[in-house]
């Protein structure tokens, strides 16, 4: 098969799509090296090695106008060009496929990850609530196929869009390998050095906005005993709600117990700050992972967790137990009561620290990219 992907976040988008998009087409490609698999982009980057591979190929906008309006070569004239190199299946990897596809001879495929712009309209510009909305709409009515990366993001596009449910196949996402990869106790601890990670501290990871609910951490960690409560270590990034949080921490005294590693200069200004493979270190210093989001369409970082072996903390709503199942501790995210007590129980009990690390690294391997590539896969072949 001639196989043909919306790559233009594979080259330029170093987060949660970019990986999603990297990893399946590098896995399909040694899976299923039978196929061709060809990326369609306006430009092509150092992101991605498309020379892993004999059969990947970038195709990039070839025409004065193609190349002078990109982005409407990508969205209204790339069907052309796919019908010319004889594409068999067209996968939009990220919410969209281009216009005219539906009057070509192409079975196309797209995923959605999430429908959480509908579900928290106010945290979102509204002319890109309209766009995501138009262009998702678009895709659905007009794929072949509908890829969810969980069930609940399948209910989602029921509740909200009344797609049929039998157009849409949950293929499970996984998250990069180096993860999923041993470390030695002297890698583990030149992170921790490199970090200058205490000893003992529960983990959060991920972007800092209201929805991912990091103010609640906070509030939770006020009311552990100060004989035995440990630092909250945060790894992501935020604006106003980070306002918000830092607003309280200061007036509640948790200036000490908070630390925030993007913005230690001394930290952050090294080359490799928090690569793939310090990221996975550092969760295995951790004495948990602390994930109440309240609503994620898939949520990689319990993922991630799991497959360090690091025990979790996490949200009992949304795909959080789809994910977690009975490897990970939940709470509501609502009730800081509730998260202070688990979080004290994990604190305190080492035994329990132990089983949850044993049963997450085994639920991990139900999310392997293996097992993505295969059930994308059986869809392009169905």
């Amino acid at each position: 098969m001639k196989i043909a992907f919306d790559a233009k976040r594979i080259f330029q988008n170093k987060t949660g799509l970019g990986n999603y998009s990297r990893t399946l087409v590098t896995s399909l490609s040694q899976q299923f090296p039978a196929n061709n698999y060809f990326l369609y982009a306006p430009r092509k980057t150092d992101l991605y090695n498309i020379k892993a591979s004999s059969n990947l190929e970038w195709v990039g906008p070839i025409d004065f106008f193609s190349k002078k309006f990109p982005s409407i070569w990508r969205s209204k004239l790339m069907s052309k060009d796919l019908l010319k190199n004889g594409v068999d299946v067209y996968h939009g990897l990220s919410h969209e496929i281009p216009q005219g596809l539906q009057h070509a001879k192409i079975k196309t495929v797209v995923t959605i990850h999430d429908l959480i712009f509908e579900r928290y309209p106010s945290q979102y510009n509204p002319i890109d609530v309209l766009i995501h909305r138009r262009k998702i709409k678009f895709a659905c009515k007009h794929s072949y196929a509908i890829i969810a990366i969980s069930e609940q993001t399948k209910k989602d596009l029921i509740d909200f869009y009344h797609i049929d449910p039998n157009k849409i196949i949950v293929c499970y996402q996984s998250c990069s390998n180096t993860f999923f990869e041993e470390a030695s106790s002297n890698q583990i601890e030149e992170v921790r050095k490199k970090y200058r990670l205490p000893k003992s501290f529960f983990l959060y990871v991920g972007s800092i906005i209201e929805r991912k609910n990091l103010l609640t951490i906070c509030k939770a960690l006020n009311l552990i005993n100060k004989e035995t409560r440990i630092p909250l270590v945060v790894v992501g990034k935020g604006k106003s709600y980070l306002q918000k949080v830092k607003k309280y921490i200061t007036a509640n005294g948790l200036d000490h117990d908070v630390l925030f590693l993007a913005e230690n200069n001394e930290i952050n200004s090294q080359p490799d700050f928090l690569v793939e493979r310090d990221l996975a270190n550092i969760y295995r210093c951790a004495t948990g992972l602390i994930y109440p989001s309240v609503f994620e369409g898939f949520g990689i970082p319990l993922l991630e967790a799991m497959s360090t072996g690091t025990p979790v903390i996490t949200s009992n709503v949304s795909c959080m137990p789809e994910v977690g199942d009975d490897a990970v501790l939940y709470i509501n995210p609502y009730d800081e009561k509730d998260m202070a007590m688990t979080m004290e129980k994990l604190i305190n009990d080492s035994t329990l620290r132990s089983e949850l690390s044993e049963k997450g690294k085994k639920r991990a391997m139900h999310f392997t990219w293996e097992k993505c590539a295969t059930a994308v896969m059986e869809v392009y072949l169905k």
